[in-house]
């Protein structure tokens, strides 16, 4: 899941490294102190399935609630499988039935959501990511709704991936694309994964791929946007060399703001740093 500054965030990886993730938006049922801000936690979950730990963080007014939402997500991903960064802040402004609410969008039905996030703030939620099908993007939904009082909404742009986008997941699978250190050159691992990708990409017809760069959160954002920008385009142009056309394909670079694991290990480093492909419809 990604991270809100104002709201409790959970983030859930799934199979390519890439960030499943889902936010959540507390609702607020009294408006806060002048000058306070609002209760929030976000948390981003890793890979599904691969043992990889849900980082919680955000910003709570006490230290129960920040132990009660722990819990919870103990509760669904496991003992080890939560990475507590939450702060209590005491001047943050917490809803009445905040913590419970929370606690209560907490399930299982979080790990069907991949690349997804679900923020929770106010009584504003959004909800995003990838599920199996249409039945279970709708549950999913429904199912947070009928646990909520009827002031809270809930924005659901949660799809089902088109064929084309497990077809690419899959010839990338875990491995990450590799650079040169601090620069936008292809080491000859990276190239050649894209190599074993581009008769894949050159079948799709009619889509458009979004080409994503990524890095961890050492340095500099600012730089670090320029460079996960760059890394896409050097990608982009090296599947153009290819014989990808050009016109399908599209290049971002959101630097360390979409973090698939922890920046405090090497490991979560080195897996945040990576290419991401989303096929359109």
């Amino acid at each position: 899941m990604n991270c809100s500054l104002r709201a409790l965030v959970l983030s859930m990886a799934c199979g390519l490294a890439l960030v499943p993730a889902v936010q959540a938006q507390q609702p607020q049922q009294q408006p806060p102190a002048a000058g306070a801000t609002a209760a929030r936690v976000e948390t981003t979950p890793a890979a599904v399935g691969k043992g990889e730990p849900v980082v919680a963080g955000g910003q709570v007014p006490d230290e129960a609630t920040r132990i009660a939402v722990i819990e919870a997500l103990r509760r669904v991903y496991g003992p080890s499988g939560v990475i507590d960064k939450i702060e209590v802040v005491n001047t943050v402004s917490m809803p009445a039935n905040w913590s419970a609410n929370v606690q209560r969008l907490i399930t299982p039905s979080l790990k069907d959501i991949h690349r997804g996030q679900l923020q929770i703030e106010g009584t504003q939620m959004a909800l995003s990511g990838e599920v199996g099908n249409e039945a279970l993007r709708q549950k999913i939904v429904s199912d947070m709704a009928n646990s909520l009082n009827p002031t809270y909404t809930i924005k659901n742009s949660l799809r089902v991936p088109a064929s084309e986008q497990i077809a690419v997941d899959q010839v990338l699978g875990n491995r990450t694309i590799e650079f040169e250190l601090g620069s936008a050159t292809l080491t000859g691992k990276g190239r050649a994964i894209l190599d074993e990708m581009a008769p894949i990409l050159q079948k799709l017809t009619n889509k458009s791929v979004a080409v994503v760069g990524h890095t961890d959160n050492a340095g500099n954002r600012t730089s670090n946007l320029a460079l996960s920008q760059s890394r896409a385009e050097s990608v982009k142009g090296y599947l153009v060399g290819k014989g990808i056309d050009p016109m399908t394909l599209t290049t971002s670079g959101v630097g360390p703001d979409q973090p698939v694991a922890s920046n405090a290990t090497d490991e979560g480093r080195s897996r945040n740093r990576r290419i991401e492909f989303r096929v359109g419809r």
